[in-house]
């Protein structure tokens, strides 16, 4: 028989976990599923089993403070089932996963999606090598098994991640060899409109500034005003090649490159249920549409944490509680009286937490060359296309990047345009000298992850049909 739960919150991390909390302490049947095998997300990955170690104390107080909600969350009585995938969901709320190679399908009144986000993805040639990384999977390794590269890391990227992942690795005993900050020029004078903001938040300030000083004292190359990055090698990286802001062209031995160039919400599964969306000139990104509890424009469908908007940890916590306690209001748990002032301590903790996010975005906006790579770069991995090949396509006729794909197959491969849409999306712009914003993104369609005949088989549909 079906199951049937009140909520179905999808994802684990710090949003998914306190929505659970907040749906269950409202006396809300709760299913969370995860597709990770341990609750605590990307920023606090296997925090449960890590937080008291040696390595829990070099990732810093931050990571740690995960273990408090992992436990609280354990202990919620919501059912709780990780290493799941969610491959579609359909209206009236089914929700279609597949768990130990078996596929179920389950009904709920609401959903939440708490998904979190993903690394921007950045081509540039050569970054298929092995040796090339993100810095977020680098950091995964360090927090999941304390993996440190045997010899000098090259980090080239953008953003806060960067200094907190040289930081833990410096204090993990690992060593870098450069650090090639591709920031574009200018960006205190940028920050200077929210330095109130910056005053009112001094101690998210003060962290950033302590690990810039520990790569400081750790006597870190630091390259400003990084415009190019090229990784060369045979079938393994050996190489970097980079260009500086006064139009030189440095190269040096490298084995292994680790890049960021920021994050932004994870929509797929947004874009896939048709809710709306709405594009941030600033972070080059959309992120959906929603309403003070965080409902999209599809009725029952939430959306909590970075998903919603990047906002770090903390935020993605009071969003989840938030998402909560609107459901709670919905179905009737909650007077809008009860609501309202349950909310409005988390409304002002929220707005504290996000004070500080429109001078980072002005500090680290997207540098242009990431959205213009040479021709001879790979941009979507999956399915082996250059940007040469996106060009030659976007020059036939006037198409959009659904036809596109249509095309080249680009966002057909297992990402499904995780990896390439934004890119694809900023070349058919240049190429039509159109805004990006009206070129727009790929319709997503299911499955949204990759599914076997046999599990597609295991789905007892007659049961369904009933």
């Amino acid at each position: 028989m079906k199951r049937e739960f009140d909520v179905v919150v999808i994802g684990a991390g710090p949003a998914g976990m306190s929505a659970a909390i907040g749906l269950r302490a409202q006396g809300l049947s709760v299913l969370v599923v995860d597709e990770q095998p341990a609750p605590g997300g990307q920023i606090w990955r296997a925090v449960e089993a890590v937080a008291a170690t040696p390595t829990g104390r070099l990732l810093g107080e931050e990571y740690r403070a995960g273990a408090g909600l992992a436990e609280r969350f354990r202990t919620c009585g919501a059912f709780y089932e990780p290493d799941t995938q969610v491959w579609q969901i359909e209206p009236d709320w089914h929700v279609y996963m597949t768990r130990q190679g078996r596929a179920e399908v389950v009904r709920a009144d609401r959903v939440v999606l708490a998904l979190g986000a993903q690394e921007r993805p950045a081509p540039f040639p050569g970054w298929t090598l092995p040796g090339v990384l993100t810095v977020g999977a680098a950091q995964i390794l360090l927090k999941t098994s304390r993996q440190v590269p045997a010899g000098p890391v090259w980090v080239a990227g953008s953003g806060p991640l960067p200094l907190l992942y040289m930081a833990q690795l410096l204090r993990a005993g690992g060593q870098i060899a450069g650090w090639l900050d591709t920031s574009p020029p200018g960006g205190w004078r940028r920050a200077l409109p929210w330095a109130g903001a910056a005053l009112a938040a001094w101690g998210d300030v003060r962290k950033g500034l302590a690990w810039l000083r520990e790569i400081r004292a750790a006597g870190v190359k630091r390259v400003c005003g990084v415009t190019a990055l090229r990784a060369l090698g045979d079938g393994q990286l050996r190489e970097i090649e980079y260009g500086t802001a006064d139009g030189a062209t440095v190269r040096a031995p490298a084995s292994v490159l680790l890049s960021h160039e920021g994050v932004v919400p994870s929509i797929h599964m947004t874009r896939a249920l048709e809710c709306a969306h709405s594009w941030n000139a600033q972070q080059a990104c959309l992120a959906p549409d929603l309403d003070a509890w965080g409902q999209t424009s599809r009725a029952g469908i939430y959306v909590a944490g970075d998903g919603a908007g990047i906002g770090g940890a903390q935020a993605a916590c009071v969003r989840g509680e938030l998402a909560a306690v609107g459901i709670a209001l919905q179905a009737g748990k909650l007077t809008a009286q009860a609501a309202a002032a349950t909310a409005a301590p988390l409304r002002a903790k929220l707005a504290g937490l996000l004070r500080l996010r429109p001078m980072l975005d002005a500090m680290y906006p997207p540098r242009a060359g990431i959205f213009a790579p040479p021709d001879d770069t790979i941009v979507c991995r999956c399915e082996e296309l250059t940007a040469g090949d996106i060009r030659r396509a976007a020059a036939i006729g006037q198409p959009g990047p659904n036809q596109i794909k249509s095309y080249t197959r680009a966002g057909m491969g297992p990402c499904q345009g995780r990896q390439c849409g934004y890119t694809i999306a900023h070349i058919v712009a240049a190429e039509q000298k159109r805004p990006v914003a009206e070129v727009g993104f790929y319709r997503i369609r299911p499955p949204l992850k990759p599914l076997t005949l046999g599990e597609l088989a295991s789905l007892d549909i007659e049961e369904e049909k009933a």
